[in-house]
């Protein structure tokens, strides 16, 4: 009697290759297998693109180093992709800083001849934030920003795989078609790949906006 082979949960990093290479049924292939991992970094890079949920949002503080040659730069989150929001946390009842571009920022510190300052304005400059005006004290700073995604190669799990491994599964799925030469499941992958991100973002932003009421005023009311 023929036993049924019965497919482990995918839970990690592990499981999550041993799905892929079930699904593409060439276990055989040490070639192909080996090159799983590759098609899991690049579903995860498209994933960093194309995903918009609410997990992927991270708090993070800094405070300002007088004792910096540039006080006015601080380093960003090695995760970071966008920035959300970024306030003095030090400074009551300040509104959050303002984004200006870099050369809207050289202008605005040569009107004020770079006279330090509270930061009102913020720009991005690499990895680093910028503030102006340069900062007079040790501010302590909060942003809220996007993060990427934390790679299944160094991290054995994380959150998404636990929220969503079948988004997972298609977008590895998906990146081996091409290398396989198989466009008839291009198709086969892509769809299933592109309904688990719909869905994800769509609970993502439901979850968001459905956390309580919404109440619309004109702007600069409060209550």
């Amino acid at each position: 009697m023929e036993v049924e082979t019965v497919m482990p949960l995918i839970s990690n990093y592990s499981s999550l290759q041993s799905a892929v290479s079930e699904y593409l049924a060439r276990d055989q292939d040490t070639t192909l297998v080996s090159r799983i991992p590759s098609f899991i970094q690049l579903a995860e890079a498209k994933l960093n693109r194309q995903l918009f949920v609410r997990q992927m949002e991270r708090r993070a503080i800094a405070v300002v180093d007088l004792g910096s040659a540039e006080p006015n730069f601080i380093a960003l989150p090695s995760d970071f992709q966008s920035m959300r929001r970024i306030r003095l946390t030090s400074v009551r009842g300040q509104p959050p800083l303002e984004f200006k571009s870099g050369v809207q920022l050289d202008e605005y510190r040569s009107r004020i001849c770079n006279v330090a300052g509270q930061p009102r304005y913020f720009s991005l400059f690499g990895d680093q934030i910028e503030l102006a005006p340069r900062p007079d004290a040790a501010y302590t700073i909060e942003m809220v920003y996007r993060r990427t995604i934390p790679p299944l190669a160094s991290n054995d799990s994380n959150w998404l795989l636990m929220l969503a491994p079948d988004l997972y599964l298609y977008g590895a799925l998906l990146e081996s078609a091409p290398y396989l030469k198989e466009d008839g499941r291009i198709q086969t992958w892509g769809l299933g790949f592109s309904t688990a991100l719909a869905d994800l973002n769509t609970l993502g932003l439901s979850s968001t906006f459905n956390a309580g009421p919404m109440t619309i005023r004109p702007s600069g009311q409060v209550v």
